[in-house]
């Protein structure tokens, strides 16, 4: 756990001070005062993150990281696990959602297989082959991960943030690609933050009313089965025993992230429970993390709200890999710009409110 504590211990909260001096510029911009509305916070929370210097996203970049769950064989999921190696290929070949997205949106695209069923894939430029193991064991009879396989996987997503910044990348942005992971997301955010499974289960890839119902009997089970590591608060300990592979990945990336100073994207239902699980573990993290969207996925929403944070699209979106992220990084791109490039009254020669 050496480089995880390293980092946990590298993570600072932003300076709150240089907030007077992000809306003193956008204040003296060619325009009434606030009239940009959320995209002003934006801007200005990206200025503090930047410590004082203009702010930047591009290059931007999303990491994509794939995953299987042991919990499927329970009945939690329409899909078949094969799905999750089927999509893996898909996004290779450029043809799903994030591929669309993240090429509209002008955002960097890898993939990262953490635990994904199966041998391995062809090489290939944007693909990351980091597989940990053969996806999880099932968390409703026990740990779905071991401690040293879950911190392998966070201090892999620490890794990738540490190499996104070595190659100039400035801004990150979070997805996932695992058939079931709303299951153990849900499982993380009840032991997390003491919410009620029979609450917030929601319908993941479909399920009808008696599924989420099975589904949600499902993680009462991994929740009592793994009450020890529930109940001893260690925020890893909780990790490996009801998350995911690709889960405690975007942990370390989003801890990395912090780490390193740089906004990170979080995306959506599954990568909000990664957000959780590195907040829980620091929480400075809050920080540099701008929240994409409310998913649709039942109790989303009230998971930001116990969380204070304001998504920044609500587009009745559920489907993960990154797609909400990249069109966030989008707004935020138009955040830092409108920072940067728009006229001063003082320089454009017009006359301020009176």
């Amino acid at each position: 756990m050496k480089i995880l504590d390293q980092t946990m211990q590298a993570i600072k909260p932003t300076n709150k001070d240089l907030f007077s001096l992000a809306w003193k510029h956008l204040d003296n911009l060619t325009k009434p005062k606030g009239s940009l509305g959320r995209l002003e916070e934006l801007a200005a929370r990206l200025f503090v993150i930047a410590e004082g210097k203009n702010p930047r996203v591009d290059p931007p970049r999303i990491y994509t990281c794939a995953g299987d769950h042991g919990v499927v064989r329970a009945g939690v999921s329409l899909f078949p696990q094969e799905v999750t190696r089927q999509m893996v290929i898909n996004f290779l070949n450029g043809g799903a959602a994030i591929n669309v997205l993240a090429r509209t949106c002008g955002v960097d695209l890898k993939v990262v297989d953490v635990g994904s069923a199966g041998p391995g894939y062809p090489e290939h430029d944007n693909f990351i082959q980091k597989k940990i193991a053969q996806g999880t064991r099932d968390l409703s009879a026990g740990p779905a991960m071991s401690i040293e396989e879950c911190v392998q996987a966070i201090e892999l997503g620490i890794a990738l943030s540490d190499q996104a910044k070595a190659e100039g990348i400035r801004c990150l942005g979070t997805g996932e690609m695992g058939i079931g992971n709303t299951t153990p997301s849900t499982a993380l955010y009840c032991a997390y933050l003491g919410l009620d499974p029979y609450e917030i289960t929601g319908a993941g890839t479909g399920l009808d009313g008696e599924g989420i119902r099975h589904k949600a009997k499902v993680i009462a089970r991994g929740l009592k089965a793994n009450e020890q590591a529930v109940a001893s608060g260690n925020p890893v300990s909780i990790l490996a025993a009801l998350g995911g592979l690709e889960i405690a990945c975007l942990a370390g990336l989003i801890l990395g992230a912090a780490k390193n100073k740089m906004p990170v994207v979080v995306d959506g239902f599954i990568s909000t429970a990664a957000f959780v699980a590195a907040w829980k573990m620091n929480s400075h993290v809050i920080d540099y993390a701008f929240f994409s969207h409310v998913s649709a996925e039942k109790g989303h929403q009230k998971i930001l709200q116990s969380l204070q944070a304001e998504p920044i699209l609500d587009l009745n979106m559920r489907l993960g890999e990154g797609t909400a992220a990249a069109m966030a990084i989008f707004i935020l791109r138009c955040a830092a710009n409108i920072f940067n490039e728009m006229a001063t009254f003082e320089d454009a020669g017009v006359s301020r409110e009176v």
